[in-house]
């Protein structure tokens, strides 16, 4: 096999990653939104917003497929940023939520976490098998491993829900998930900016 050959399978394999990730990633936003909206859970809806930048994220990852170093760059950049503005919004909604009150449901917390859990292993599973990963596609893995750590803690705050009856550990759960994606966008930028230094 050639070069270019090697080349175009290499980046068939990474859109057609890509395209799954997305796909799955936009499921979890239906599924997530739909059930934080209806069991009043901030920590849900954190999730939720965050696979809504992350499938923002695996867009511009596929945008930048095939393209310059400049490109991968740049939708790593504004990954990165896109994940801590995501971060910053949800903080905002937790202090609201502490502020109006909320009475999340444990249990409806504990199902959607195992199941977007799931979701979220089979996308770093996926990521995680493809070959010469660059800037954006690590981007992209690290997205999919936040995800799967702030889904964990979903379940953990739903247990403690459900046990309790108290919703201090959902608020906690949403801005422990809005740290972890601040951290992510950091590490994302900066990753970005080691690879501009490299060249």
């Amino acid at each position: 096999m050639s070069d270019d050959e090697s080349y175009e399978a290499v980046t068939a394999e990474q859109r057609r990653t890509l395209w799954i990730v997305l796909g799955l990633n936009l499921l979890l936003v239906v599924v997530m939104g739909g059930a934080g909206f209806s069991s009043d859970s901030s920590a849900l809806i954190a999730n939720a917003l965050d696979n809504a930048s992350d499938a923002v994220v695996y867009a511009l990852s596929l945008f930048a497929v095939g393209r310059s170093l400049n490109w991968k760059r740049g939708a790593a950049g504004v990954s990165g940023v896109l994940l801590i503005l995501f971060g910053l919004g949800v903080v905002a909604d937790t202090v609201r939520r502490f502020l109006t009150g909320s009475e999340p449901i444990g249990t409806t917390m504990m199902v959607v976490a195992l199941f977007a859990g799931a979701i979220n292993l089979v996308c770093v599973w996926l990521l995680g098998r493809l070959k010469k990963k660059e800037v954006h596609l690590r981007a992209a893995e690290t997205f999919s491993f936040n995800d799967f750590i702030s889904n964990g803690g979903v379940l953990v705050a739903g247990a403690l829900v459900a046990w309790t009856g108290q919703r201090w550990a959902d608020l906690v759960v949403g801005c422990l998930v809005a740290l972890v994606a601040v951290k992510g966008g950091v590490d994302i930028i900066r990753d970005a900016r080691r690879t501009s230094d490299e060249d």
